[in-house]
């Protein structure tokens, strides 16, 4: 029963394998002759189909087990491809290298054929029917080049490359330039067809190896049509980079294999490295290539380091053979829309901070303002003063004195002495034998501000009870219009106390709280709370008939200065 069971689980595992083996759909047979004894790899390539991520797995169809991935064995798989370091005759027969993604399966057959070469022995012949030999072509009466067709993965490292004529080493003269995977022939007669061979130093996982192609050149010249190379990108077009920006831009080409043509970019006619040498700021790369069966899909690109000024505008050309398309940098169209972003940002960061600097300076830019731009004449406006000092009568000595104190010293001695100001305060300004009424009733009239001044302590007592006073706070606020200055001599805890009309003027104007001491300090024109009522006063005027006189005054900061005395 046990072994019943181990039975279907196998073929319950194996099953979908082999379904899903045989699913794999079959692509066209790869053939590749290759001579012993040199390295060998092929690259499993479906277009598009390995242009993302897959999962491709080698195996020798006579096994079935995939290849293993280890870079220290003869023959191994590296990445998509599969490497013999070095090639044996027994390496001979079909591989199959399976890709799977997404989209599905495919399988690629490579039919692999070793043969036993022997190289500048003409005395011994290869076998019948198998060469490796690249056929190329060049045109008589021109210069043309030959390739050296090498591909392996970028594990492996290539160099010493040197190039073949029979069995002669080719050196640089008039005729060839040996340019590594390339050689140069100037001037291309008959004499230079004949066998090439190339050969280079193949280094991986620290061995050496050497590698060598056979080249068959043929000088009966290159055919039209198909042999011609077509560049996929770019096609004569522009695109856009930024000023100082690194840029790399691929030229890609798809050619046929026997075709010999140079693949380079070029700028003003001149090849870029060449045009370039000093500064080496706009490199072209190094080619890379991938061979499909009837045909070779090649990449070389150009780098720009550090894009200029001077490279906009200009065409970059990739040349392959006959064929060229070039690419023009181009400024990057503006961005408007960054631009109104970071304007209106900046706009409501300004209006924010000034704001914020007129919230909290308001008072002292109006004041600088006013003693820098605004001129000491008069105004034609029939007022006389500049406030009309209204106060209550306290029953209570020490308040009485508080409320005198501020009203008949420290306000004369600042708004007068200090300020230029023009002050009617009731009981020193009014000529003896005037009726109360009368003279509270034009002074009113005659006056820009009134100043009311309140104390907590006898919030309703001495103020508004004479029928005078009452006149003058509806002159004031009914007829004129009045801007009424409150000084609240402490703090009012209960504003219901008060007349209506105070409650009214303090929710209007607003109050001004004396905190001071009534000392020297108390008296300095630059303090807190004296700038608050120079704000609310109006703008201070001197008469034209007035005349004024310097007095020395020593401020709060304990420096001399010059204040305006007003006579009256």
């Amino acid at each position: 029963m046990g072994v019943r069971s181990l039975l279907l689980c196998g073929v319950s595992i194996a099953f979908p394998l082999l379904v899903t083996a045989d699913a794999c759909k079959d692509e066209n047979v790869q053939n590749e002759t290759v001579a012993e004894d040199q390295p060998f790899a092929f690259n499993c390539t479906l277009f598009p189909t390995t242009n993302g991520v897959v999962n491709v797995t080698w195996h020798k169809t006579s096994s079935k087990i995939a290849l293993s991935k280890d870079i220290q064995l003869r023959i191994h798989q590296e990445h998509t491809w599969i490497l013999f370091l070095p090639l044996a005759q027994e390496d001979s027969g079909i591989y199959h290298c399976v890709i799977k993604n997404t989209d599905g399966c495919y399988r690629i057959p490579l039919n692999l054929t070793v043969f036993k070469k022997h190289w500048c022995d003409p005395s011994r012949r290869s076998p019948a029917n198998l060469s490796d030999d690249y056929i190329q072509i060049l045109p008589t009466g021109k210069s043309g080049s030959l390739t050296c067709h090498m591909h392996f993965p970028k594990s492996c490292v290539l160099d010493s490359v040197k190039w073949y004529k029979g069995c002669e080493e080719i050196k640089a003269g008039k005729q060839f330039a040996p340019s590594r995977m390339r050689l140069l022939v100037y001037h291309t007669s008959a004499e230079d067809g004949g066998s090439y061979a190339c050969t280079a130093r193949l280094t991986h996982a620290g061995r050496t190896y050497l590698v060598r192609n056979s080249i068959i050149v043929s000088t009966t010249g290159v055919g039209s049509g198909r042999r011609i190379p077509n560049i996929t990108y770019p096609r004569n077009n522009s695109i856009e980079v930024r000023l100082g920006s690194i840029l790399t831009v691929d030229c890609n080409i798809t050619d046929v294999k026997e075709n010999t043509n140079r693949r380079c970019w070029r700028v003003n006619n001149t090849l870029v490295n060449d045009n370039y040498s000093s500064s080496k700021r706009i490199r072209e790369g190094v080619e890379s290539n991938v061979s499909y069966t009837d045909h070779i899909f090649y990449t070389v690109n150009i780098t720009f380091l550090e894009v200029k000024m001077e490279d906009y505008g200009h065409p970059f050309t990739c040349h392959a053979g006959m064929s060229s398309a070039y690419i023009i940098l181009r400024l990057p169209a503006p961005d408007f829309e960054a631009y109104l972003i970071g304007g209106l940002v900046t706009l409501v960061v300004l209006v924010v901070l000034v704001l914020c600097i007129y919230h909290n300076f308001k008072i002292d830019i109006v004041l600088w303002y006013r003693r820098a731009f605004l001129s000491t004449r008069a105004i034609e406006d029939g007022k006389l003063y500049d406030a009309y000092v209204l106060y209550p009568k306290c029953p209570q000595e020490s308040q009485g004195h508080d409320v005198d104190t501020l009203v008949l010293k420290l306000l004369p001695e600042v708004l007068e002495k200090q300020c230029g100001y023009k002050l009617f305060i009731f009981g020193r300004d009014e000529f003896p034998g005037q009726a109360v009424a009368n003279v509270i009733d034009e002074s009113v009239k005659l006056c820009r501000r009134l100043i009311v001044t309140v104390v907590p302590a006898y919030p309703s007592f001495g103020l508004l009870n004479m029928s005078a006073e009452q006149i003058a706070i509806y002159n004031a606020l009914i007829q004129d219009g009045m801007k009424v200055i409150l000084i609240e001599l402490g703090k009012v805890e209960d504003y219901g106390t008060l007349p209506e009309s105070i409650q009214y003027i303090r929710q209007k104007h607003g109050a001004i709280q004396w905190r001071g001491d009534f000392t020297e300090q108390s008296q300095c024109a630059k303090s807190k709370f004296w700038k608050k009522v120079r704000y609310c006063m109006p703008p201070r005027r001197y008469s034209p008939s007035s005349s004024v006189q310097l007095q020395e005054h020593t401020p709060c900061d304990g420096t001399i200065l010059a204040w305006g005395l007003i006579t009256h």
